[in-house]
């Protein structure tokens, strides 16, 4: 197969204040090198965006180093290898890797795993059984300690991870509310999911709406908002509460402090208990993820949503996009 002379890549060129705009990014052509030895040369097929890779524009301490300006960005991705100089990556095979925001990634083998064969197609191992897949299981099951049967809430219901962890509770006998953007995505949740009850939080005070939906309580709330959610959450929760906080991403482009919660006092008569994680703390889940889940969707239980956008020109769009809700399921990039 022969490599390509030159391939396009996103970088950074601006840190955003706010909402990312596309003056923050530049598309750059850049040239493309053999592999040298151990090393693999992959031509993207899907790119992954995630609401994480906004906090990594700005340049501050956290778990995962800030996105250097004028570098190229990086992401999760599914490619094709093109090239090879190792036995255990062949022309043709599949890999999954963390070289995205790019056309082709070129780098040491052992950074780019090969995928099984699953007849599923690729750009689920950047959603329902990739990186937000897992942040959902680990996130219902070992943080929260979600036990069959109980009732949860989960905000951004309709994103890649929400959407899953409502399958999941429906799968184990438990209830489940959610909260997304959208009259549509409501029914969504509702009717394609299984969702025993859904809102749109645009439409009126969270807190009333929870409240509504779940009139005998939660037990658990899986965050992926914050603010005014976490807030109506902490009100909602029965006494041992648990709250599984995976992100707020309301609070992402904010250039101002949130005003709630406002009642964090509950935590205390309560007996809350409200945790925070990064899904690469409970790698030792992935392979028990990969095989419950992957049950789950062979036989129908669950079924991923998905987002699809073409172009590598439209990785910024689908980003901003992203951040704003216009995504059902988990938002990918697909390469020509």
């Amino acid at each position: 197969m022969t490599l390509p002379e030159t391939a396009r890549e996103w970088h950074l060129i601006a840190r955003p204040t706010g909402m990312p705009q596309s003056s923050d990014f530049e598309l750059v052509e850049v040239p493309v090198r053999a592999p040298g030895e151990g090393e693999v040369v992959v031509r993207n097929l899907f790119l992954s965006v995630d609401p994480y890779m906004r906090g990594r524009m700005n340049d501050i301490k956290s778990y995962v180093p800030p996105f250097a300006l004028g570098e190229p960005m990086d992401g999760g991705a599914v490619g094709e290898v093109v090239a090879s100089t190792v036995d255990t990556h062949a022309v043709g095979d599949l890999v999954l890797h963390m070289s995205g925001w790019r056309e082709v990634a070129v780098g040491p083998a052992k950074a780019f795993s090969v995928l099984p064969a699953t007849g599923l197609p690729p750009s689920y191992h950047l959603g329902v059984l990739g990186m937000p897949g897992l942040t959902a299981y680990a996130g219902l099951f070992e943080v929260a300690g979600f036990q069959d049967g109980e009732t949860v809430f989960v905000s951004g219901a309709a994103g890649a991870v929400g959407s899953l962890v409502g399958q999941l509770v429906k799968a184990r006998g438990g209830r489940v509310v959610g909260s997304a953007g959208s009259a549509e995505k409501v029914r969504r949740l509702t009717e394609e999911l299984g969702f025993d009850a859904a809102f749109d939080y645009k439409a009126g005070p969270v807190a009333e709406q929870l409240a509504a939906a779940a009139p005998d309580g939660i037990d658990v709330y899986f965050d992926n908002v914050g603010g005014e959610h976490l807030e109506a959450a902490i009100g909602a929760l029965h006494q041992h509460g648990r709250i599984a906080v995976c992100g707020m991403i309301g609070a992402y482009n904010a250039t101002e402090p949130p005003a709630a919660p406002r009642n964090l006092t509950q935590v205390v008569g309560k007996r809350l208990r409200l945790q925070g994680f990064i899904v690469s703390d409970h790698g030792h889940l992935r392979q028990q993820f990969r095989e419950e889940v992957g049950a789950m969707l062979a036989d129908g239980r669950v079924r991923a949503q998905e987002t699809v956008v073409d172009g590598i020109e439209s990785v910024v769009e689908a980003f901003v996009g992203l951040l704003s809700g216009d995504n059902t399921g988990k938002m990918v990039v697909r390469l020509a």
